[in-house]
């Protein structure tokens, strides 16, 4: 008999017969994990400068030759617990990402999008370019309802110096974040930033959801899942590295993001997502040729038509194409 009772509780236990044991079907509304490698995992020291004596014992990475399989058994649980429209981000680097986009594509899971995440430094070469860069690979379950929860880090009207709006630089598929660095303290062999963190939670979750991280390891997804007044569960097969962690789970409290998170300035435009009636289409367009000829250029015509029919840019700019061409 499965046990439901997984909300807030964190598993010593390998993911795959984890879930099987402890999450239902349909239960999940976010996963973020960042599976192993597959490259050595437990000797990366050697490609960076860095203390090892700060790092946690234990990582247990997947060799080679059976990550095809474990990426297939791991995705099919992750279809299995997440709810219908629920979420799911996995981070990868480019080694074994084959392996990982071929498990996905044996699911039901429908791609939304292939995130690069370009952070701030890389493993040094000499006879090759650096490796700057993650993979985060964004998929969605069907037959429901997806939470991205557009406005929630930017207004619609927010613009930085150059009058280039925030929300859409916010949103676009290239990730610019730096890695945290925490010299004399306990870590992980591989963390993932906060602000990642917050980010995929913020736009992908809502307070009271439940957030699964399969691949534990510094138990960061889910401390900042359950800073934000999310609810949160996971698993971590090394020992060592949840006998650390799990400490420090029981020293956070819940909600301890909220006060210093970024609120959007503006609220989102008051008819985004609502259908576009025929009257309201033809009002549309005999406003935009009044604006054309009135000297306005395009891009001024849609910002004044965003602000008197209630809608986001590029829901105007849309309906203007058409009526362009």
């Amino acid at each position: 008999m499965m046990n439901s009772d997984f909300e807030n509780r964190y598993f010593n236990e390998d993911c795959i017969a984890g879930c099987q044991k402890h999450i239902p079907d349909d239960s999940i509304d976010l996963i973020v994990t960042d599976p192993p490698y597959g490259i050595g995992g437990d000797t990366l020291h050697k490609h960076y400068n860095r203390d090892e004596n700060h790092v946690i014992d234990g990582y247990v990475e997947i060799p080679m030759e059976e990550y095809g399989e474990f990426s297939q058994q791991w995705i099919t649980q992750a279809e299995r617990i997440l709810k219908p429209g629920g979420s799911i981000y996995i981070v990868s680097g480019y080694t074994n990402l084959f392996y990982i986009l071929e498990a996905l594509r044996q699911t039901s899971l429908r791609e939304m999008n292939h995130i690069i995440w370009k952070y701030n430094f890389g493993v040094y070469t000499k006879k090759k370019y650096v490796s700057s860069h993650y993979h985060i690979l964004f998929y969605v379950k069907p037959d429901g309802p997806h939470t991205f929860n557009t406005y929630e880090r930017y207004g619609a009207k927010e613009k930085d110096a150059d009058g280039g709006s925030l929300n859409y630089q916010d949103r676009e598929d290239v990730w610019i974040i730096n890695r945290e660095y925490k010299p004399g303290k306990k870590k992980n062999k591989n963390e993932l930033p906060s602000e990642l963190l917050k980010k995929i939670i913020r736009y992908s979750s809502n307070e009271g959801d439940t957030v699964c991280d399969l691949f534990l390891g510094s138990f960061s997804a889910v401390k900042v899942a359950r800073g934000l007044n999310r609810n949160a569960t996971g698993f971590e097969k090394s020992a060592e590295a949840y006998d650390y962690q799990i400490k420090q789970m029981e020293q956070l409290t819940p909600g301890y993001l909220m006060n210093n998170i970024r609120e959007p300035e503006h609220s989102p435009p008051s008819n985004q997502g609502k259908p576009w009636t025929d009257e309201e289409f033809a009002r549309l367009k005999e406003r935009y040729t009044d604006l054309r000829s009135d000297s306005k250029t395009k891009k001024e015509s849609i910002d004044i038509l965003g602000e008197e029919f209630g809608r986001g840019y590029f829901g105007i700019l849309n309906k203007i194409n058409q009526i362009e061409g």
